[in-house]
Parts: C-alpha cells; structure tokens; sequence
C-alpha cells in the first residue's frame, strides 16, 4: 500500500466517523425535542382540565346556592321528590368533583380519564341544572297559587268583617228597639209628696213625733205598659243614710233590693193616684230624707224631702 491510498483510507474513516457522530448528535437531539413537546402537551392537557373543572364547579356552587336561596320554601310543594332528586344529584356531582382531586393531588398522567369524568361532570351538572329550573318554576307557581289564595281570604275576611259589623249593628239596632219598647212599657209618675203623720192619722210637721211616714203620687197613663196588678216599692233613706226597712224585697237590674214599704195595686192603663205608707218603728231625726219609688224593675222617681222638728 503506497502513502497515497493510506492517505485516501483516513480520510475516509475520518469523514465516516463524523457522520456518524452527527447522526448521534441528531437522534439525541430529536429525543429531547421530543420529549419537550410531550411534556408541555401535558401541561397545556392539565390546566385545560384544571380549568374545566375550575369552570364547572364555580357553575355547581352557583346552581348550589340559587337552590338554598328557596330552601326555606320546600314546604310548599306537595312531595319532596323534587329535593330528594337533586341531592342525589348533587351527591353525584360531588363525587366526581372529589375523584378529580384525587387524581390532581397524585399527579396522574392519565389525561383521559380526567376527560371522562369532566365530561361525566358535565352531563350531571346539566342534569342538576334541569332539577333547579324545574323547582324554581314550581315555588313560582306554587307562590302565584297562594298570592292568589291568600288575596281570596283577604276578600271573604272582609266580607266576614262586613257581615259581622252588619250583624253588630242589627243587634245593636235590636237592642236598641227592645229597650224602647221596654222603657215604653214604663210606668211614669208625677206629683211625688212626702209626709209624716201623728198617732191621729193628720199631718204632723214634727218629724219627731210621727207615727207613720207617707208617699202619694200619680201614675199617668200608659197604653203599652201591660194591665194588671202593679206592685210599687217605696224605699225611704234617713238622714244618716240608713234604709228605713221592714217592707220586703224585690229584684232591679238583676239584684234583690230591700224596700220600706210596697203596695199592690190594679192598673187599667188609666190615671190613678197611689199612696205608700210605713210605720215609724224608730227614732226619727230631723233631715234630709230621700225617697224612691220603684215599678216593674224601673225606678221612677227619686227626690230629697226636709223634714223639720
């Protein structure tokens, strides 16, 4: 071998020798390149996902909080099945929200199944939307129905209200003309005189020495009041304000009240004159003494007589 083919054949060995280092070079390089891609491929793949889930759970917390807005009112629907369908749905979603966390903390490279559950996330989520807009539509009706309700006994309380005032004052009306008629029924008086007579049956001045106190009066007439025997009452107070008694009772204003003395008398709705007497059965002092007469449970007339020693 002459020096010009060795020459040649280093040369040769040389240039193959790069090649192949370059070739080296390029593989390895093409690998990292490769791998760099995959690797940012990756990271664009988990915040797309991170965000997703980010999205949809903002969307549940959203939905979450609209549905408790109107929890307060779930006793207005007639069954609970609405409510009972979105638990179970929203234990669903939150299940699925927690597996995508797990999955997050442990750094899992399986891109696919966190697209899974994202999208089995959004068909749940959908799903809960339907549930919330499908109870909201129902506390509104309901709310319109007891509006509606509610105005409708506003109206019959007012006209219960009406009727009622109507039937107090038709009562009061009643009443009213009852009494009329009773207090028409009521005997009236006049000429009321008070007088104390001696031992002789004359008028004595000294109230002293009288044996027998006296009252005499007029009954007008009266053509409503009823016929029949009328039973008058006469109560005498001395001037200490003690009842001159001994003439029995009778009843007034729903009470037994003791009389002086009392007479019957028959009554024809004529005018008559009637005179009450009592014996004096005590000391008597000179005063003011007041008399009154009673009727049929009125009392119609009361006056102060003085009577001098």
């Amino acid at each position: 071998m002459n020096k010009k083919f060795k020459t040649i054949l280093i040369a040769t060995a040389c240039a193959l020798a790069g090649l192949i280092a370059l070739v080296v070079v390029l593989i390895v390089r093409n690998n990292n390149t490769t791998i760099a891609v995959n690797d940012a491929t990756a990271r664009a793949d988990s915040l797309a996902i991170a965000n997703d889930q980010l999205l949809l759970t903002n969307e549940f917390n959203q939905l979450n909080a609209e549905f408790n807005q109107y929890e307060g009112q779930q006793i207005y629907l007639k069954n609970d099945s609405l409510v009972q369908k979105y638990n179970e749905a929203r234990m669903k979603v939150e299940g699925l929200m927690r597996e995508l966390n797990e999955e997050k903390a442990k750094h899992s490279k399986d891109m696919n199944a966190s697209r899974a559950k994202i999208k089995q996330l959004e068909g749940e989520i959908s799903t809960l939307k339907g549930i919330v807009r499908h109870y909201l539509e129902e506390i509104k009706r309901l709310g319109e129905e007891n509006a509606g309700l509610k105005q409708e006994i506003e109206q019959v309380q007012q006209q219960n209200q009406q009727l009622s005032n109507q039937v107090t004052q038709a009562t009061t009306t009643n009443r009213e003309l009852t009494q009329t008629v009773q207090l028409a029924k009521k005997l009236n008086i006049t000429g009321l005189s008070f007088n104390a007579y001696n031992k002789k049956g004359k008028r004595e001045k000294n109230i002293t020495k009288a044996r027998q106190l006296g009252a005499t009066f007029t009954v007008s007439p009266n053509n409503t009041a009823a016929p029949g025997m009328k039973n008058f009452y006469m109560r005498i107070i001395s001037p200490e304000g003690a009842l001159l008694g001994g003439g029995g009772n009778f009843n007034i204003d729903g009470q037994s009240v003791q009389s002086t003395a009392h007479r019957a008398v028959e009554y024809a709705n004529d005018e008559m004159t009637v005179s009450i007497y009592w014996d004096v059965n005590t000391t008597l002092t000179p005063g003011d003494y007041t008399v009154e007469i009673f009727c049929d449970g009125y009392r119609l007339a009361s006056r102060h007589f003085t009577m001098k020693k």
